[in-house]
């Protein structure tokens, strides 16, 4: 490609580097680019600090926007609603008054509030009438429909450079206690899903595209109405706030998602060119 090495890396900068560290080497190997502090031309963002970057000019693979609004569960309600990403029953309030007032007045679902920059379901709980208001949430409030299951499973579907793949259910394995949040740091597991339905592949790609990961890397989660609806829960991608879990217990597939993210990588790098 005669892609300078000086020309690219992967950007690891700041106090809080330390989180990415394991994935930075990951993707350094992948990408066969050094791992660096300093912006360099075209850079893949892991960490950089201060976050915003003000007058910075940097060249990110993953847009600094969509990181944002990835990493903040208000923003992407937003796109999802500007888009008309199919998504369960969603709502920004500004009060818990609010809040209160409208899940008395929705009595035939369930409830739950998001807590809209945690990770792996961090601070979600349920809400109902009778909910003391948390303390310390930031606001405006995420109320969400509540879709429960006899078994609860979330589904996940990739992208790179423009492709959709890798789809994969998320599931608690057999005897172990299973939460209604169904995140792998609550123990759920990975699990190939065979090929995603029509339906769901098309809502995970338009929400990858509100939210402006679809060129690049991310990943959109999923789960089915009883009725067989497909519905976007949340997109994840990474840099800065998070990164996307790449402990999937599938050697196959955690290669396959490194091959793709690096071929990504450098046609947007020979694209800029």
């Amino acid at each position: 490609m005669n892609i300078p090495d000086k020309d690219c890396c992967v950007l690891n900068q700041g106090p809080g580097a330390w989180a990415f560290e394991p994935l930075a080497r990951q993707l350094s190997n992948a990408l066969r680019v050094p791992i660096a502090t300093e912006p360099r031309r075209f850079n893949y963002l892991l960490n950089i600090e201060p976050f915003p970057i003000g007058d910075l000019l940097l060249s990110t693979f993953i847009p600094l926007p969509s990181i944002r609004v990835a990493a903040d569960k208000r923003l992407s309600a937003v796109e999802f609603q500007r888009c008309d990403v199919p998504r369960p029953h969603t709502v920004l309030l500004a009060a818990f008054p609010d809040v209160i007032e409208f899940v008395t007045g929705h009595p035939e679902r369930e409830w739950c509030l998001k807590y809209p920059t945690g990770c792996g379901a961090n601070g979600h709980r349920l809400v109902n009438s009778r909910s003391p208001e948390p303390a310390n949430w930031p606001h405006p409030w995420i109320v969400q429909e509540f879709l429960r299951s006899d078994r609860p499973e979330v589904y996940r579907l990739y992208c790179a450079g423009s492709e959709g793949f890798g789809w994969v259910a998320r599931r608690f394995p057999p005897g172990r206690a299973a939460s209604p949040w169904v995140a792998h740091a609550r123990g759920a597991r990975y699990e190939r899903a065979g090929k995603p339905p029509a339906q769901a592949a098309a809502a995970a790609q338009l929400a990858l595209q509100a939210t402006g990961l679809w060129d690049s890397f991310g990943c959109a989660d999923l789960i089915c109405r009883p009725s067989g609806e497909w519905l976007v829960l949340e997109v994840g991608t990474d840099g800065v706030f998070n990164h996307v879990d790449r402990d999937l217990g599938d050697a196959e597939l955690e290669k396959e998602l490194c091959e793709r993210i690096a071929r990504a990588f450098w046609d947007w790098v020979m694209s800029q060119k």
